[in-house]
């Protein structure tokens, strides 16, 4: 079992790609099932964009490939990066 507090110190890694996403800084949770749909990841390079809204990935939880002690690693093409900013 994960807390949500051990999950927001992950980084995101993109297994696809090898590219560092960033650190999980928040978690979608169904309201219905109470189960995680999707990390939220901050892009790198959107300062603005940070304190105005937006500026982040949404990765949906079906997209995560494995969960390790400091990383999650996730699948992502770069079509799907695209869709999700």
């Amino acid at each position: 079992m994960f807390r949500g507090y051990n999950l927001r110190q992950k980084e995101v890694v993109n297994i696809k790609t090898a590219e560092r996403l960033g650190y999980i800084r928040d978690v979608e949770i169904s309201e219905t099932t109470g189960n995680i749909e999707a990390i939220i990841v901050p892009r790198k390079g959107c300062m603005l964009k940070r304190f105005f809204g937006g500026g982040e990935l949404i990765i949906p939880w079906s997209a995560i490939e494995v969960v390790g002690d400091d990383l999650v690693l996730v699948r992502l093409f770069d079509m799907d990066i695209e869709k999700l900013t």
